[in-house]
Formats: C-alpha cells, structure tokens, sequence
C-alpha cells in the first residue's frame, strides 16, 4: 500500500465564452481509495461533475465567461496494486469479452491495423504472454528516446515509431499499439506518480490484458506503476485528455505536485468530498 498527496492547478485566459471539461480528480477504481479532496474553482461557475460508469473517469464540465480562471484539486490517495503476475498467458481473440473487444482496435493514436505487419515481424517469434508485453516494453524503452517537445498532441504510434523519440503518451501509444497488432487488448492509464525527473506532470503507461487480468506497464521506466494514482483510462489519449475547451483559451499556468507518504507514520484523513468556488 502506498499514500499519496496529490495537486494540480490550472490557470486559463479566457478570451471569449468557452466550455472546459476536466479530468484530474483520481478516479473511482478498485485499486485506491480516496481518502480526502478538494476540488477549487473561480467564482461565477456553475459546474456539472459526472462519473463514466464503465471507465471510473470523472468529468467536470461548465462554462466559462471572459477573464481569468483558475482550477485547483488536491486529494490523498491510498494505492494498493498488487504485484503483476509474470506467468499470465495471452487469450485468443474469440475468447476476448465484449466488454474487453473494444481495445483490441485500430484507434486515432494507435495505427495498430497499419502496423501490424511490422510488429509482427518484431515480436511474432517471441512466445505469447507476459513475456510478450514485456519484450515490448523493453523494445521501447531501449529503442525510443525521452524527448520532450519532439512531439505534439496530434502525433501518432507510427510517427513516434519513425523518428524514435517522444514522451510518455508516446511511448504509452507504442506499447497499446505493438499489443493490439499482436492481438493483445491494450489500454491508456494517465495518473499523479512521482517520479526523479522534474517538472512533475501528469504520467501516462499503459495496460495490457493477458488471461483476464489488467497488468500496468510502464515503458518510460520513469515511475514505478504500482504507486501511481489513476485519473483515467481509455483507448487512447483522446480518452484521457485532463483539459478539452471549446473556445478561444490560453494557458496561463499548468503545477503538478506529487508528495508520497510512509503510511506508517500518516494518519488517514477522514474521507471526504469539497468543491469550493474562489
């Protein structure tokens, strides 16, 4: 079990009337437990707050007038993932649910039907399974470069796949695609994680599952995944996205703080849910 004080803020200009869905609370997932938050926003906003039932991913939708806005959350989460079992074995496709069906598929990001031929070509001799994905990651960590600024939020898995460089949605995007290409359902992860390399951000691995499972990966090794605090997930970062405006917005200032805790010397706060208007 891990405990962590996680916080973002979020400042915009907005230049006209504009409408802002959020997605940085931490989610309602089996693995963490909230243990308290506070959720802040500007004054004359009426927001609307939403839970998608089937992905845990909570929304928070208003609209905006003229002027500066400010966006502010700040939880404890307590994070109990358990350790991946390495013996789990891939599954036919006929014998994927039809709740699981989805992520095996070609998406905006992730080219995997484009690809496929390559990555089986890379990976189809390697034995099905965990160790599969894993050879996967491995690939990407070894063979793509950590490079901010060398990609935009339009670049796909096959762009980043050329040049051999990106940041932590590309390399996320690689691993869902190289999976889906092999047949493996694959999914985006974004979270609060801390990790050595500064300016914290928000994290984004990836999920592969094998045998009925979800396993967590994470090719950038950045950040160890069993610590990080789950915001959303989805098929790609289309799904996952922590801000998308419909107007004229400018950034003004983006801080993403994470603090773990040594449970042992925390005592919980009491659980609980507070939205103020500043």
């Amino acid at each position: 079990m891990h405990l962590s004080t996680v916080e973002t803020v979020l400042e915009y200009q907005v230049l006209s009337t504009a409408h802002f869905c959020f997605n940085i609370e931490a989610a309602h997932w089996p693995t963490q437990k909230l243990l308290s938050e506070r959720l802040s926003i500007s004054s004359g906003v009426t927001p609307h707050a939403y839970t998608d039932a089937r992905s845990g991913n909570r929304f928070l939708r208003f609209d905006a007038k003229p002027g500066p806005l400010k966006v502010s959350y700040k939880a404890e989460v307590e994070v109990h993932t358990p350790a991946p079992d390495t013996s789990l074995a891939e599954r036919p496709v006929g014998k994927v649910p039809d709740g699981i069906f989805p992520y095996l598929l070609a998406t905006r990001y992730c080219e995997s039907d484009l690809l496929s031929n390559e990555v089986v070509r890379m990976f189809g001799h390697v034995p099905p399974g965990y160790g599969r994905v894993k050879a996967i990651v491995d690939w990407i960590r070894n063979e793509v470069a950590y490079r901010p600024g060398s990609t935009n939020s339009n670049s796909t898995a096959g762009e980043v796949l050329q040049q051999r460089a990106g940041v932590c949605r590309d390399f996320a995007h690689l691993g869902i695609t190289f999976c889906r290409a092999l047949n493996i359902p694959a999914r985006i992860v974004v979270g609060y994680v801390w990790f050595d390399e500064p300016p914290q951000d928000f994290h984004a691995v990836f999920e592969a599952w094998l045998d009925g499972h979800w396993v967590l990966f994470d090719p950038t090794g950045m950040a160890p995944v069993d610590r990080l605090v789950r915001i959303g997930t989805g098929r790609d970062a289309k799904d996952v996205a922590f801000a998308t405006m419909f107007g004229q917005v400018q950034m003004a200032r983006k801080e993403v703080m994470v603090l773990e805790h040594d449970p042992r010397f925390v005592i919980p706060a009491q659980a609980g849910n507070q939205c103020v208007r500043l």
